[in-house]
């Protein structure tokens, strides 16, 4: 289990349930170091005054905020630790919503919250369960790092999930990004529902961080001192290349339906099963003669056009 990162209480109405917060995530990426080329040493990063061009140690660095290009007003540590912060150590739940209601946009970084305690099994246990039969959401604030947040409490797998909120006001309108007018054809929103439909999975798992693991390899050989592969790149197309947009949809179905085992060929095969009325006994007879009566239709169709 993830070191705790917070460690207080939720507050649910009268109910107070000793909790920690765990990071429901982890970082998997690859981290660089910057170094100088020549050597292979470390370069760090200098705290210079840029007035004075001096080196300065961490007792000498505190916080201003810029009220003009000219005029920084200092605020100290303890100025920002005795700011009223009800909500410093506790949890507070504030409200009771639908899950659906809450817009994607405004969902931050998730937490697990732990029960802290033997004590704290019970109203867990109340909270988890109120929040499973209501089949609604929990809207809680919260502090973390010295500010007051939002947050959503959640079920997941039998453990209370905490999901950091923007608020209202922090959430940018996405108004001016949205194309001007155009019209699109019935057929071309039903190929693309059709796309939709032929990419449709139950397990997304099943994804890999493919550039995390070619960067693992690439790590790996010039650690041996091996001289790594060259990457294959593919997927994007040829840059300023227009195509037309019912060819694309046709040709992204085609593809979809074919990484599915679903190609067309397999089913032109079996559409024309049902009409055939030889005897069920000879099935490579069918087979030959379904192809034949294919190959017949298409050929008749050819010379009629």
């Amino acid at each position: 289990m993830a070191r705790p990162l917070w460690s207080g209480a939720i507050s649910f109405g009268l109910v107070t349930i000793p909790t920690k917060i765990i990071s429901a995530t982890e970082d998997h990426s690859i981290h660089f170091r910057r170094v100088h080329l020549e050597d292979m040493g470390r370069v760090r990063t200098r705290k210079v005054c840029e007035l004075d061009e001096k080196e300065l140690t961490q007792g000498e660095i505190g916080k201003g905020y810029e009220v003009s290009k000219d005029e920084v007003v200092p605020v100290t540590d303890r100025e920002l630790e005795e700011m009223p912060l009800p909500t410093a150590k506790a949890i507070e739940i504030v409200a009771f919503v639908e899950a659906e209601s809450i817009d994607p946009v405004r969902i931050g970084d998730s937490y697990y919250l732990g029960a802290d305690g033997q004590v704290a099994a019970k109203p867990y246990t109340l909270l988890r369960q109120a929040l499973e039969r209501s089949d609604k959401v929990a809207i809680a604030k919260w502090a973390w790092h010295g500010r007051e947040r939002l947050g959503v409490l959640q079920v997941r797998e039998g453990a209370i999930v905490l999901h950091a909120m923007h608020w209202p006001d922090e959430v940018r309108s996405p108004e001016s990004l949205a194309p001007r007018p155009v019209e699109l054809e019935e057929s071309e929103i039903e190929q693309a529902v059709q796309l939709a439909e032929s990419m449709t999975t139950d397990d997304i798992s099943q994804f890999r961080d493919r550039y995390h693991d070619a960067l693992e390899e690439l790590i790996a050989a010039k650690s041996e001192g091996k001289e790594p592969e060259p990457a294959e790149t593919g997927g994007a197309g040829e840059g300023g290349q227009v195509m037309d947009l019912m060819a694309a949809l046709n040709a992204s179905v085609t593809a979809a339906k074919e990484k599915r085992g679903e190609s067309g060929e397999d089913a032109t095969v079996h559409e024309i099963r049902p009409r055939k009325k030889s005897p069920a006994k000879k099935p490579p007879a069918k087979k030959t003669t379904a192809k034949k009566t294919a190959s017949s239709k298409t050929a008749k169709k050819r010379s009629a056009s």
